[in-house]
């Protein structure tokens, strides 16, 4: 059995000391969809949750905007990021251009030591799939994305590859219609082959298309704007 990947994150802390740990911990809660998209993040409670000063929170907040993964709203506080649909698109045909290739340079570069941990990787989704930890099956699932990105040894590309996983993280969290927005155990599994016969043409072709196969699986319809207040609902009743 192979030992289980060791705990990361997305992307590193933008800040040290008490304020990393703090986007560190958070980070982790946006990922696995504890904190879902939209979820207000008021500096006075998560002060009391983290027994630190809002000092640290507020520095906490604006690193993890910084990262795109809260949106600081003018007199209204920090909410978790919430991709728009065009972003959502956007975000899955970047994907699609970068890893594809990628994924070929991962496999032309393939050692027995790199496939162990794409293996780990597997192991580890299925067990949280398994488990009904789904918010952290997606985390595993980005995870294994990005290693493939560290394999291929373009470190500028691998960077930019890490920072669009993150946000398809909340892509999922919002627009995924059926279970399948996780990545399915056949398409890690096929890439894991085709790795390692070294195949880089088929590593590149089945990339490509489990990244479509992702994205069919979310819904990214445009949602019906509600009714902003009872007048506009019933007027037309009360007339």
């Amino acid at each position: 059995m192979n030992k289980a990947p060791k705990e990361q994150f997305f992307l590193n802390p933008v800040v040290n000391g008490p304020s990393g740990d703090l986007v560190t911990d958070l980070s982790m809660a946006i990922y696995e969809h504890r904190l879902l998209p939209g979820t207000k993040l008021g500096e006075d409670e998560l002060s009391d949750i983290y027994n630190v000063s809002r000092t640290v929170v507020r520095t906490a907040l604006q690193a993890l905007s910084h990262l795109q993964l809260v949106e600081l709203r003018r007199n209204r506080g920090a909410f978790v990021s919430q991709p728009t649909v065009r972003e959502a698109r956007e975000i899955f045909e970047a994907r699609a251009l970068l890893e594809p290739r990628t994924a070929r340079s991962a496999a032309e570069r393939m050692t027995d030591a790199a496939l162990a941990r794409l293996e780990a990787h597997i192991e580890a989704e299925h067990q949280a799939i398994h488990a009904g930890e789904q918010g952290k099956a997606v985390r595993l699932s980005g995870q294994f994305h990005i290693e493939i990105s560290h394999i291929a040894d373009q470190a500028t590309i691998a960077e930019f590859i890490e920072r669009l996983v993150a946000r398809s993280s909340l892509i999922v969290a919002i627009y995924w219609r059926r279970q399948s927005a996780l990545c399915e155990k056949h398409a890690h599994h096929a890439l894991v082959e085709a790795f390692r016969r070294k195949d880089g043409a088929e590593a590149e072709a089945l990339m490509k298309s489990h990244l479509l196969d992702i994205l069919s699986a979310l819904d990214l319809r445009e949602a019906a704007k509600p009714h902003t207040s009872l007048k506009s609902i019933l007027g037309k009743a009360a007339d």
